[in-house]
């Protein structure tokens, strides 16, 4: 919500104090996200009277700034000044007053000033300054507790805040019951069918007094991005190293945060390798994703409970030809370094509320090893160590498995058995024709010079990848110079 905040002074004594304040509430990263300053100075021309122009915007006003000084300012006919008319229009309209009294040395108030500052001091409590930082700490303070009466600033986590939009028609039965269901089967959660919305929700804390807790909106609404746009995850899968547009597949996905992690995990197993081995290990046919799927579940699951939610940013999925990024925007918990994130450590979850429910599903364990658990998982697949930095957020890389076969490994002389993280051998793909695969599977006539525009390579070199995978039998022409590549 915007709030009208009116500057009121005697404008000449005040120039300098008036200009500083509204520079400053308008630069502000936190004031200028809800404060629309108004000063009589940059207000236009109209064909009306000032007295009539002010007296309106102070009646239209949230809060009421007023700067008291040695100056009582023009009178009027009837030895009024502009300022104290502005004061008792606030007043009589109950609005939001603050005020501020300048002191300086052997100051000599004109009578009217101390009259004027008596009749204040009934009724608001001012405060006093010598100089312009000490009047911006001031207003700073006594700003933010205007914030915080109106409850848009909280001291307390983001997930439990009890939403004002929110009431209890916006949480969805159904994903209610669907949660009951998972959390008696994973975790012996001890509440069946029947129990209503309102008790399952003040069970899990996420009900106070009868307002709705932000965490139970990201977990239960209806619609959780009507209430936080930014809680989407944005997919991008590239067919090269880097980002680059048209973005080959682009996708906003949008739901709880149950239905946003299964979503953008899909996402992901949808574009990367599956691999089936053969029946030499034993009757069931081996399988595997490039990447292990429970990594993808626990980066994204990451990027899900840990992010900043008071941010506009979104939580952001990239598949490229070698890795896969997911970034959240977010920061460690100051007690934490990336180098600790690998060894043992408590758990800081930013949001515990949400931390709680993701683990009742059992989407996560609350033991701080996710981080730990992806980079063994990852080793013991043949992968490299996943990456861990800051950039705008927190940002993890987790590799793709190399050579991995397009399709079946045994037409390429692989095997998935015990090993399933170990050499393919001779016949393996490169990362250069596993781009190119993914550029024909997408597009089966796609031309030799739309593959080198697209991969940056000349044609020469593309018909060489082309007859390599030709010859391992992964891929061959069908119909001729007119027709169209197939994968195998």
């Amino acid at each position: 919500m915007r709030y009208k905040l009116f500057i009121s002074s005697v404008q000449k004594e005040f120039a300098n104090e008036r200009q500083m304040l509204l520079d400053y509430l308008q630069k502000d990263a936190l004031f200028a996200r809800f404060f629309d300053v108004f000063v009589f100075e940059n207000i236009s021309a109209k064909n009306q009277s000032p007295e009539s122009v002010y007296l309106e915007e102070v009646k239209h006003s949230d809060v009421f700034l007023l700067l008291l000084g040695k100056e009582y300012g023009y009178e009027d006919v009837d030895g009024v000044s502009p300022t104290q008319k502005e004061y008792e229009a606030a007043t009589e309209h109950n609005i939001y007053r603050l005020a501020f009294l300048k002191q300086e040395e052997d100051v000599d108030r004109h009578p009217k000033m101390n009259a004027f500052i008596t009749q204040i001091s009934d009724k608001v409590i001012y405060n006093s300054f010598f100089s312009y930082s000490e009047l911006l700490s001031s207003v700073y303070s006594s700003l933010i507790s205007f914030l915080t009466d109106k409850g848009e600033l909280r001291i307390e986590p983001f997930d439990k805040s009890t939403n004002r939009d929110a009431i209890i028609d916006d949480i969805s039965e159904d994903k209610i019951q669907w949660f009951i269901d998972r959390a008696k089967n994973e975790r012996s959660f001890p509440f069946s069918n029947e129990t209503g919305k309102e008790k399952l929700l003040t069970h899990l804390n996420l009900m106070h007094k009868g307002g709705i807790c932000n965490a139970a909106i990201l977990l239960f609404a209806h619609q959780p991005q009507r209430f936080f746009i930014s809680s989407e995850i944005k997919c991008a899968h590239f067919h090269g190293v880097r980002v680059e547009k048209p973005i080959p597949f682009y996708q906003v996905y949008k739901g709880t945060l149950f239905e946003l992690v299964d979503q953008a995990v899909n996402f992901v197993l949808s574009k990367i390798d599956f691999a089936v081995g053969t029946r030499e290990q034993g009757h069931a046919v081996p399988t595997a994703y490039e990447i292990p799927r429970e990594v993808i579940e626990e980066a994204i699951v990451n990027a899900v409970a840990h992010r900043d939610y008071d941010s506009t940013a979104s939580v952001q999925v990239m598949l490229f030809a070698d890795r896969l990024e997911i970034s959240n925007p977010g920061a460690l918990p100051p007690q934490l370094s990336i180098e600790q994130l690998k060894a043992d450590h408590a758990s800081y979850p930013r949001n515990p509320l949400i931390a709680e429910t993701l683990y009742l599903a059992r989407y996560i364990e609350r033991m701080g090893t996710g981080v730990q658990d992806m980079v063994r998982r990852c080793l013991e697949y043949g992968l490299p160590e996943p990456q861990f930095f800051i950039r705008d957020g927190f940002v993890s890389v987790i590799y793709r498995k190399k050579g991995l076969a397009y399709g079946k490994l045994e037409k390429i002389g692989g095997q998935i058995g015990g090993q399933i993280g170990g050499q393919i051998g001779e016949g393996a793909i490169t990362d250069r024709q596993l781009e190119l695969l993914e550029l024909i599977k997408e597009n089966p006539a796609i031309t030799r010079k739309q593959i080198s525009n697209k991969l940056d390579i000349n044609e020469s070199s593309v018909s060489k990848h082309l007859d390599a995978l030709k010859q391992k039998g992964v891929i061959e022409r069908v119909g001729g110079t007119r027709g169209y590549w197939r994968v195998k």
